[in-house]
């Protein structure tokens, strides 16, 4: 009701929009001046004319959706505690298209990744794991029409602290590297199991504890 209440029109939702943006006041990206007036969807500088978009270069940029819809999704998908689906976004929203929540989810999703943010550091376990469920006769890693997605995890204390995944194309070194090092700070404890697709973390400036499954069987990708 309050979200309703302050953002149920488009003006409303610009305006606040303008207030992130100009936390102290307009500056004209052309001419540096501060005065500047509202031109429909627009900021139009008192000195030099220059239109301004308070969406340009953010995710609701050329948006046909109104802004009122956006900031619903927005409310609705950091309220839930059990993560957001696109199919769940579509019947809260009353959207026609499945595709146009889908697109809106993966939007906020990216937004919402902090720019820069700090690399896990200290002892980080990795591993992977397939979404979708396992595939019948196929053992390990080589369920082959799932969606392979491998996740760094800080320990924090008893347990567990901050975390990144990503979708890799399989379990192979040359996958699993480039994860590790863009996630996890050089120097740190990476604990994983015995796959050999982590034999270089040592060389990569890791400190490798390995954990070794037993009654698991292990294949290397061809």
């Amino acid at each position: 009701m309050e979200l309703e209440a302050k953002f149920s029109t488009e003006e409303a939702c610009r305006m606040y929009l303008a207030r992130l943006r100009w936390p102290a006041g307009f500056r004209c990206p052309r001419c540096g001046a501060e005065k500047a007036w509202p031109v429909g969807e627009r900021w139009e500088c008192a000195e030099c004319g220059r239109q301004t978009s308070v969406t340009a270069g953010t995710i609701f940029q050329d948006t046909r959706i109104p802004l009122p819809v956006w900031f619903r999704a927005m409310w609705w998908v950091t309220a839930q505690k059990n993560g957001a689906s696109a199919l769940g976004l579509q019947r809260v929203l009353g959207l026609r298209k499945y595709e146009t929540a889908w697109t809106m989810l993966h939007k906020l999703r990216r937004a919402m990744v902090r720019p820069g943010r700090d690399m896990l550091t200290g002892r980080v376990e990795v591993d992977e794991c397939y979404l979708g469920g396992l595939e019948e006769g196929l053992p390990g890693r080589l369920n082959l029409e799932k969606a392979l997605v491998v996740v760094a995890a800080q320990e924090d204390g008893p347990g567990i602290g901050r975390i990144r995944m990503r979708h890799i194309v399989d379990a192979s070194s040359a996958s699993l590297m480039p994860f590790v090092r863009e996630s996890v700070a050089a120097g740190s404890v990476v604990h994983t199991d015995g796959w050999l697709g982590y034999s270089p973390l040592e060389s990569q400036g890791y400190e490798h504890e390995i954990t070794l499954l037993t009654g698991k069987k292990r294949f290397l990708p061809n």
